[in-house]
This record gives structure tokens, sequence and C-alpha cells, in this order.
């Protein structure tokens, strides 16, 4: 049996792929990024905009592939908000990770003053622009967004009435990271509400894809909880 295991949860528009560019500081780490349908691996599955689908889809992801004696799970964005209400779902089977690790997110009922999976082709590219992170020929190749704008509407529409669901406090500690310039970073506290154990926070450099250029310190807060 393997003592460790890490589940990564992608962010919107994400896949298996995501997290790829942490893995040249994840040496000697079992970590199993995971994904939603509709995209990577699961391309021919239908897409899911309900939230509680969602998490039940990636709750039973995790059980399936559990073989440790401690994990952790690791979210960024609406992979955040998906990873707690799994930890929820987990500890209602007596299944408790060791951290919820989050980034970019403040956390559930925070932030949430638009309705981007519902805007106009045009200010919705301008909101995917203002985050970032996306390739730049996403905006100018109209076959490539038309392949994505389906996946990015759900993965919003998800995130977005995902953040208003109702989310008890875990009893798994969480440890939260933003970067100083996300629109909504001075609520990063809030997340100390949905855990009944130990929380951090910290507010690193960067905008809302601030783990792109922090691959190997983000890869190293993994492996610190990784090896307690």
């Amino acid at each position: 049996m393997e003592r460790r295991q890490v589940f990564l949860l992608h962010y919107a528009g994400g896949n298996i792929y995501s997290f790829r560019f942490m893995e040249p500081f994840l040496k000697n780490v079992s970590y199993i990024p995971l994904e939603l349908p509709g995209r990577g691996k699961r391309i021919r599955e239908p897409l899911l905009n309900n939230f509680n689908e969602a998490t039940l889809d990636i709750c039973q992801q995790i059980i399936k592939q559990l073989s440790a004696e401690k994990f952790f799970i690791y979210g960024h964005s609406m992979g955040t908000l998906i990873g707690l209400k799994v930890v929820a779902m987990l500890e209602q089977i007596s299944l408790f990770p060791e951290c919820l690790i989050v980034t970019g997110c403040p956390g559930p009922g925070t932030g949430i003053t638009k309705r981007r999976y519902l805007m106009g082709k045009e200010e919705f590219m301008a909101e995917l622009d203002k985050l970032g992170g996306m390739p730049a020929e996403l905006y100018t190749n109209t076959e490539l967004f038309d392949f994505y704008e389906p996946i990015l509407r759900a993965d919003f529409e998800l995130a977005e009435t995902g953040s208003l669901s109702a989310f008890s406090p875990v009893k798994t500690p969480i440890h939260a990271i933003m970067g100083n310039d996300e629109e909504h970073v001075t609520q990063i506290n809030n997340w100390k509400n949905f855990t009944l154990a130990s929380f951090n926070s910290e507010i690193w450099e960067g905008d809302h894809f601030f783990i792109h250029k922090n691959a190997a310190r983000i890869a190293g807060k993994i492996k610190d909880f990784y090896y307690l």
C-alpha cells in the first residue's frame, strides 16, 4: 500500500493535463490528476453543468483510486469548490483527507457578481481574457474557441452555481493560497468558515493563474503536506 496520495482537481476549462507544468517538481510524489467528463480522456462523455453531479463524479473517482494510508486533495479555482464538497462527502463515509489545499478562490459565497456562463460570446471572451491563463490562440482561432466554449460555459456554471450551494464545515484542515492581484483576494480568510480543524492562508504575487509562474513553489507546498 502507498503511504501518500494527492488528488488534483482542475479549474474551469481544465482537464487531466492541466497540472503537467508541475510534473517536473513532483518527483517521488504519488499524485493523481482527475477530470470531469467532456474533456481530455473523457472527451466522448457528456458535459456536466450540475454541481452535485460533478462532485459525485469526482468523489467516485477518488474512492476508486484511493490506495494510500493518507491522502490530500488540491484544487485550483473551480476545483476548490468541488474539493470542499467532495471532502464533506468522503467524511460521511469515514474517509478523511489530511488536508484540502485550495488556490485561486476565496471560497463559497464570495465574489459571485456575474453569471459568465450566460454571457454573449464577445462578453464571455472578454471575461476569459481578464482571468488570463488561456492560450492566445483561443481568441484568434474560431474553431478552437468553438470547441472549448461549451466546456468553459459548463464549468463556469458549475463554479458560479456551486459557490451558492450549501456547504457545511468539514473536519479536514484547509490551506488557502491566492494571488495578490486576484479580484477577491481580500476575502481569502472566508475559507476558515468551512473547516472545524486548522486553517492557514497565504497571499503570493500574481493574478488568478499565479500557479503557472510558481510551479516549483506550489509543488513544494504539496510536498510539505505530503511528507508530514
